[in-house]
């Protein structure tokens, strides 16, 4: 208890998935929350049950002068922004690239990219000045690798993991610290949609991860993410910056639900075939 004693965050994409649950450990852990999301009754619903310490504000991420407004309100209701946690995010385009909308596309870049820029333009517009702050923003295991996502969310997510490392570069001579998170499936509402069909089932999206998992029967859930913000948000990462922080079970290390090649003992293999010493 007490991480983020004294300390002011700014979340967008708050009303649910993982933003929902870093709010509610953001608070738990001592921290002011301004809430920011597109989901009103949602978002609002969050911070009434977080009491005095959270407040909403709506807030589209395709926006900058949302975005501006929502860290105007963290700086004016609590004085202050010292986390920016850019997770805002949907699935996006999907299918062929040569049959992918270009107007899909663009709506995809615009929420999980241009959004990123946006968080992290004007929290370092109010933490410059004060020479402290930890921006976070979400990008995922398709932005390390291929092949584990839709076109345009795996390019938008490729671009956050180097903005993250090129904007650390520049605000770190400000005190200011920027990472990111690559979740691999997490069972959140986005997920589950996706995985089992129903954005509101959780428990059979938890099943089916659970069984497709490199750590067998552990699926990943909002938890381990909200986890992992926490770190970086918190002092306790204070000498880490322009990193992303895989929660994965190990997937884009190579681990997958089915054992290595040679995980059973063998005589070791020579030259020309010839087995053992």
């Amino acid at each position: 208890m007490g991480r983020l004693d004294g300390k002011v965050a700014a979340i967008t994409g708050a009303a649910s998935g993982f933003g929902a649950a870093a709010a509610r450990l953001f608070v738990k852990e001592g921290a002011k929350v301004v809430l920011g999301d597109i989901q009103d009754d949602k978002g609002k619903a969050i911070a009434a049950e977080l009491g005095s310490s959270a407040v909403f504000v709506h807030c589209n991420v395709t926006s900058e002068d949302d975005i501006a407004r929502l860290v105007d309100t963290a700086v004016s209701k609590f004085g202050q922004l010292d986390i920016m946690y850019n997770n805002a995010g949907i699935v996006g385009a999907v299918g062929p690239i040569d049959t992918t909308p270009a107007n899909e596309w663009t709506r995809t870049v615009d929420i999980h990219l241009h959004g990123t820029f946006y968080g992290m333009k004007h929290a370092a517009r109010v933490m410059k000045p004060r020479k402290t702050g930890s921006i976070v923003s979400m990008a995922s295991t398709a932005g390390i690798m291929g092949g584990l996502g839709p076109h345009a969310y795996c390019a938008a997510k490729h671009a956050i993991v180097g903005l993250t490392k090129n904007v650390a570069a520049e605000l770190c001579h400000f005190g200011i610290r920027v990472n990111a998170i690559a979740p691999a499936g997490m069972a959140t509402a986005m997920v589950a949609d996706v995985t089992v069909g129903d954005h509101t089932n959780l428990e059979a999206t938890i099943k089916a991860l659970a069984a497709n998992s490199p750590l067998k029967g552990r699926a990943g859930v909002a938890g381990d993410v909200a986890n992992a913000a926490l770190w970086l948000a918190s002092d306790e990462s204070g000498y880490t910056t322009g990193h992303t922080l895989t929660t994965d079970a190990g997937t884009t290390t190579g681990a997958s639900p089915n054992p290595p090649p040679f995980s059973d003992y063998q005589p070791m293999i020579g030259e020309a075939g010839k087995r053992g010493l």
